[in-house]
């Protein structure tokens, strides 16, 4: 019956389901901040949902919505929260728990993704426990209110529940006595507003507590603002850039990335804020000797600046995740050559402070390339997304085999001994980036005027060098791009090419060959298992004269 005392308890038990699922998430929560941040059953289940999605729904997802991914991640588990709640306290009744089997479920899987985390210890159970027993007890209060017991005398069959029905029936008051047992079969109003309330105070407080707990987070980023970059004497400084690196036309792309601008794909749904003073670094396993460095003893060795391209093994062809940048750190190579890898080893696996893993080949980090133990990108600290405070730059390899952000761990290792964790999901084990070319202007889909139109782009192959650049307007003939002053072979180079544009639609490829002289690939390729590869193109419309 749709009256509005019906109305009113279906709000209030969705109510109740409500609170309670927020209550399970809150103490969580707030007792992950005591644990470990990545204990709390929110954030575990969520960074699980990342680990265990397919490759392809990754990619999907990426090309889709670019960074926004991991928001989106976060907001569609917060609408199944909510979903959940309403739904526990409409199923809940005090003789048929269904709502508590529910969430008791939910903090199973929670439970679950927590302590299987790869940083995990057992504690890790404890913020979910804790959560599910207190949202259950306030579901089932909450819902005793809604539904109290029925008066003994409905409900007794024997010889006292007769009785106590003679006596509630009394002649002398049959109309209180009717009255009496309406009442207690009621929603106990005042109860259940009593334990909403309450609920909502646990709520809060345990944000609050959760909040007040994070203050390491603000305490990263206090430090790392008056932070200073170790000093780079001038023999080890990057050189200037050349006026000529960049062609002189407008709106290409800039040879250095903004900080703000560089790409950010890694599988961290909160940022890591380890501070610099707590930092560590373990070097160990098929070693001579181990090594565990701090801040201070990492900056006081010799400060190097290296200007090197980075590429994401997730880029499309023609895609953005991909940037230059200006890094400060310190030779890996030197470092490992410290602990002594043993003659048979040939791969670093690197661990991030939140678990996640890169498997390098140690060859890469030895062979003379500029590979760093980097603290600084583009003359500042580096920022919290890229690695705060101490990240991997490796030249010529994808970033998922190398550049491990917010690193603490390094065990030397064997390929055939150990795995990465995108290895594990079926990428490549080694990952050398292909070479790929762009074109960056004119933008898609432009309306050009007829005449001498400047397309120009990028083109990269770190390690090897871009040898020449060619472009095809629709079917006809290669004609090669002016290519600018190459800066090394670990960045990328910018072309030019000038086309006299005639009117109508028009298609126009461009291709790389490398300094091995190796043209690229024109068979387009999914970035799985190892990188894209095809000719970008671009469509324009050129309007009559």
């Amino acid at each position: 019956m749709n009256t509005p005392q019906t109305r009113s308890l279906v709000a209030a038990r969705a109510g109740a389901g409500l609170l309670a699922t927020g209550l399970a998430v809150a103490v969580g929560h707030a007792v992950a901040g005591v644990v470990a941040p990545g204990s709390s059953p929110f954030l575990a289940v969520a960074d699980s949902v990342v680990d265990r999605a397919p490759s392809a729904v990754r990619e999907v997802t990426i090309d889709a919505l670019g960074t926004a991914d991991k928001p989106a991640l976060m907001a569609g588990l917060a609408v199944i929260l909510v979903v959940t709640g309403v739904v526990v306290g409409l199923i809940e009744r005090r003789g048929r728990p269904a709502g508590t089997i529910v969430l008791a479920l939910f903090g199973l899987i929670g439970t679950a993704a927590a302590v299987t985390r790869p940083t995990a210890g057992p504690l890790w159970a404890l913020p979910t426990v804790l959560g599910a027993i207190v949202s259950i007890v306030a579901l089932r209060a909450m819902i005793g209110a809604l539904f109290p017991a029925f008066p003994v005398a409905a409900a007794a069959g024997g010889p006292e529940g007769a009785a106590s029905a003679r006596t509630a029936e009394s002649p002398s008051s049959p109309g209180a006595a009717a009255a009496e047992t309406a009442t207690r079969r009621d929603p106990d109003r005042r109860r259940f507003l009593v334990l909403a309330g309450s609920a909502a105070a646990v709520i809060a407080a345990a944000g609050a507590t959760g909040m007040a707990l994070t203050r390491r987070a603000a305490e990263a980023v206090a430090e790392r603002t008056g932070l200073r970059l170790p000093r780079v004497l001038a023999r080890n400084a990057a050189p200037a850039v050349p006026t000529g690196v960049v062609p002189d036309a407008p709106g290409v792309t800039p040879f250095l990335t903004d900080n703000d601008e560089f790409y950010r794909i890694d599988t961290a749904l909160r940022v890591p804020s380890l501070r610099a003073a707590d930092w560590r670094l373990r070097i160990h396993g098929m070693v001579e000797r181990e090594i565990e460095l701090d801040w201070q003893s990492l900056i006081d060795r010799e400060t190097r600046e290296r200007i090197v391209t980075m590429t994401c093994v997730s880029n499309e062809v023609g895609g953005d995740l991909v940037g230059t940048a200006s890094w400060t750190g310190f030779s890996i190579a030197d470092l490992l050559a410290e602990a002594g890898p043993l003659p048979d080893a040939d791969m670093l696996l690197s661990t991030s402070v939140d678990g996640w893993t890169a498997g390098t080949p140690l060859e890469a980090l030895t062979d003379g390339r500029d590979a760093l133990l980097a603290v600084g990108m583009n003359g500042e600290p580096l920022p919290f997304e890229h690695g705060y405070p101490v990240r991997q730059v490796v030249p010529g390899l994808y970033g998922y085999v190398s550049a491990t952000k917010w690193v603490v761990d390094w065990e030397v290792t064997r390929f055939d001994r150990a795995s990465a964790y995108w290895t594990d999901r079926g990428w490549a084990e080694r990952g050398p980036i292909r070479t790929a070319s762009r074109i960056d202007r004119p933008a898609p889909l432009a309306e050009l005027p007829p005449g001498p139109v400047v397309v120009a782009g990028t083109a990269w192959a770190q390690r090897r060098g871009i040898e020449r650049v060619e472009v095809r307007v629709d079917d006809g003939p290669w004609r090669e791009a002016q290519l600018s002053e190459e800066y090394s072979v670990d960045t990328w180079r910018m072309w030019s090419w000038t086309w006299d544009a005639e009117p109508g639609l028009h298609t126009l490829h461009v291709r790389a060959t490398d300094g091995t002289g190796r043209v690229q690939p024109e068979e387009r390729r999914e970035p799985v298992p190892s990188g894209a590869t095809g000719w970008h193109n671009r469509t324009f419309r050129v309007a009559t004269a």
